[in-house]
């Protein structure tokens, strides 16, 4: 349980379209089978619907192959939402339809503009903090944009730069946050100075890709295939559930991409 959080109800998401494995990657582990994404996407629907969440779902769109990582498009908090500026132009198309759906729930559509760039998957909202990666999708002036916003919302932010680090895309590559001042974290963000006032669970680096779990109200999502992390985040106290990620994963994406949470 997110104890410092809201309770999640809704959640936006976007199947793979046929064209999927036509998508950025450089994860070098081959291209996905598109039959298999759609599988596991429609079980990650079925683990967000276990959390208790209603899907919106929005329909594929071979314009935009990259365009199932629906959280690259948007940041949603319980006070505002703001419509990102992704770091790769090829993804820019994206923002305009993720615009038609979260109006319904934000009339008032805060905006991050040219020459920011932001993508969703380097923000981490953590409590009523949130860490904004510096990536290469997620540049200064974009980051700078983001925490005026949300500062003007009562949260406060600080910048974590994984530019020097390879085998991140994003910042939620290798953290994510459980509530109650815990963070998940990669070997590689273990000691790092931005995140020592939050207990830290360190994930192995056989298991690295398990950091990217997602806290849902009373579950946690877990990439399966890790079970060293799941063991662990079982004897914390933590319901999880297991889902399969190995489409999504040859896409450099993972269980927080997929959706947008709210």
């Amino acid at each position: 349980m997110r104890y410092d959080s809201v309770m999640f109800t809704r959640a936006i998401v976007r199947p793979p379209a046929p064209n999927f494995s036509r998508g950025l990657s450089s994860a070098g582990l081959g291209a996905p089978d598109y039959e298999r994404a759609l599988e596991q996407h429609e079980a990650y629907c079925a683990g967000l619907r276990q959390c208790g969440l209603r899907i919106i779902a929005l329909a594929p769109d071979e314009n935009y192959p990259d365009s199932t990582f629906v959280e690259d498009a948007a940041i949603l908090t319980d006070r505002c939402a703001v419509l990102t500026r992704p770091g790769a132009p090829s993804r820019a198309g994206e923002v305009a339809s993720m615009r038609q759906a979260l109006t319904e729930f934000f009339p008032d559509l805060n905006t991050i503009e040219a020459p920011g760039t932001v993508d969703g998957g380097d923000v981490c909202e953590a409590g009523s903090h949130f860490f904004i990666g510096l990536s290469e999708r997620t540049n200064e002036a974009g980051a700078q944009q983001l925490t005026v916003l949300l500062e003007r919302f009562g949260y406060t932010c600080s910048s974590v730069d994984i530019r020097s680090e390879s085998s991140l895309l994003h910042l939620k590559s290798g953290i994510a946050y459980l509530g109650d001042n815990r963070l998940v974290v990669t070997e590689t963000f273990a000691s790092r100075a931005e995140l020592a006032s939050y207990d830290r669970f360190v994930v192995n680096d056989a298991e690295a890709y398990a950091a990217n779990c997602v806290s849902i109200n009373d579950y946690v999502l877990v990439a399966a295939g890790y079970p060293l992390f799941t063991q662990k985040l079982r004897e914390l106290g933590y319901q999880t559930i297991a889902l399969e990620m190995s489409e999504f994963q040859k896409m450099d994406g993972g269980l927080s991409c997929l959706s947008l949470r709210f």
